[in-house]
């Protein structure tokens, strides 16, 4: 837990306890946290957005970009509402926003998706074998595709692909036929409608099941993209167990 509040540290633990988690280390600051990480094993990171020596964006992107540490569970627990200031973590990869103060029976939810996060259950399909499905992640951020692929190749998923945008994505699209592919909606260049709008209108997979992860939240965006042609939407960051679903559904009507 990193948190620079003892009172708010406490209530964590109490929440933590109750949940039958009693292995739990407690820093102040960032930089002792990566430390602790670096020199100790540890599944999941709780912490506050803003630390004494650094932002808690800076903590994850610092934490994502090290290959031991890359793949521990972030819960972020803020009263941050700004969407510029939480839209980087979201891209970051952390595995649960939690508003401050927060609701016990948010704080379990998130705790169990992050607890899924790090060991998802297989994917259930009756008519495909899931080591041979061929997947297309899409994303500008690399934080985000390394997670998703992380999630998936735990599911059994074998065999990807990925593109940091939409136009990088089109000419895979035209050379090799997918079964799923996840896209991001914020992109440059060729964001996630166009891109949809490109495999639904324009390639020779116009049917393939299209998974969207995004943390765009206008109600009006998302209906636009629905209607355009993407198979399901699922938040950012994401329910492990939503996505599990969303593919298991979209694969068994493909």
């Amino acid at each position: 837990m990193v948190e620079p509040s003892a009172t708010q540290a406490k209530i964590i633990t109490n929440e933590l306890h109750d949940a039958g988690i009693e292995h739990i280390e407690y820093v102040s600051t960032g930089q002792e946290a990566f430390v602790h990480m670096k020199q100790k094993h540890c599944d999941l990171t709780i912490s506050a957005m803003y630390l004494s020596d650094m932002s808690c964006i800076d903590l994850v992107q610092k934490i994502r970009a090290d290959d031991e540490l890359m793949d521990i569970a972030y819960i972020l627990i803020s009263s941050e509402t700004s969407k510029q200031m939480l839209e980087p973590i979201r891209q970051a990869g952390v595995t649960a926003l939690l508003p401050k103060p927060f609701e016990a029976a948010l704080f379990r939810k998130a705790l169990y998706n992050s607890l899924d996060y790090l060991d998802p259950a297989g994917l259930q399909l009756d008519h495909l074998v899931v080591e041979d499905l061929k997947v297309l992640i899409v994303d500008d951020s690399n934080f985000a595709r390394k997670q998703i692929r992380r999630v998936l190749s735990e599911m059994g998923i074998e065999h990807f692909s990925e593109a940091n945008d939409g136009a990088t994505a089109i000419p895979l699209i035209d050379a090799e036929f997918f079964d799923l592919i996840i896209t991001d909606y914020h992109m440059p260049d060729v964001n996630g409608q166009a891109l949809t709008d490109y495999i639904r209108n324009e390639s020779n997979q116009k049917s393939v099941p299209l998974l969207m992860v995004t943390s765009e939240g206008n109600e009006n965006v998302l209906t636009t993209v629905q209607q355009a042609g993407v198979s399901a939407i699922c938040n950012k960051p994401f329910d492990v167990n939503s996505v599990k679903s969303s593919i298991e559904r979209l694969l068994a009507e493909y």
